[in-house]
């Protein structure tokens, strides 16, 4: 029955967001002030799941100049957790297939997001080649999920290099954001628990060439794994106190 409410509550949600998103959006189409504002929307229907969801960044992550956001990439629980860490002029870069999700795809589209064709290794690179170019001929900062694909319940799987790529070619830093695993989270279970996400200190690309895209890499990997281990840890000893007191 619970799963059920949620599920009616979210397909509620998407039209509601579909409908009036999209006309919003039309106002000023693709304009990336919009990935912020719906971010932040999604993140709010956490509750509705039963989650207790705690966002740590810092108190000048809204003025920080421009960057390459890199996160761990779960499973669609992202869409409700991870989506509350993204900050102003943030736009972020997805498969091309998700134009074609119903609903949430076309909102997607219209609010200012990079689509890219991951079969095509060639438009992908051309893809990031316009993400460095668009980056130094605007202010926005770019999302992106090196993984490539969901990990669901894998831990941190090894980091594509097309963001670090991207980082070193605009001359921007990195910047990090870890969500704990969310693979135990169920639609049908009343309260899911506590889910942290943390935004974690920027990895300056200052000085770095092609020949330091694995070894960016490599230490972007090694800081998310040992924090995304440090917050699953400290879930399970919340979730176990509780458990002990009730």
């Amino acid at each position: 029955m619970i799963a059920l409410l949620r599920i009616l509550a979210v397909a509620l949600f998407a039209v509601v967001m579909f409908v009036f998103g999209c006309g919003y959006c039309l106002l000023s189409p693709r304009n990336p002030k919009h990935v912020f504002t719906f971010g932040r929307l999604f993140g709010a229907m956490s509750k509705v799941f039963g989650i207790k969801l705690e966002l740590r960044i810092p108190d000048d992550a809204y003025n920080r100049g421009q960057a390459i956001y890199i996160a761990n990439h779960q499973n669609n629980w992202d869409l409700f957790t991870v989506s509350s860490a993204v900050t102003p002029k943030v736009v972020t870069v997805g498969k091309k297939s998700l134009a074609w999700m119903p609903l949430f795809g076309q909102l997607y589209w219209l609010t200012g997001n990079i689509l890219i064709d991951r079969a095509n290794k060639t438009k992908a690179k051309g893809t990031i080649d316009q993400v460095v170019d668009s980056m130094k001929n605007s202010d926005v900062s770019v999302w992106m999920f090196p993984e490539g694909t969901r990990s669901r319940g894998r831990g941190l799987l090894p980091f594509k290099a097309g963001a670090f790529h991207a980082a070193i070619g605009a001359g921007v830093p990195i910047i990090p954001i870890v969500c704990s695993s969310t693979d135990k989270l169920r639609l049908n279970r009343w309260n899911n628990g506590h889910i942290i996400v943390e935004m974690l200190p920027p990895v300056s690309t200052e000085g770095l060439g092609k020949e330091h895209v694995r070894e960016l890499s490599q230490r972007c990997h090694q800081e998310m794994k040992a924090k995304l281990q440090a917050l699953d840890d400290e879930v399970a000893m919340r979730n176990a106190k509780k458990a002990t007191s009730n």
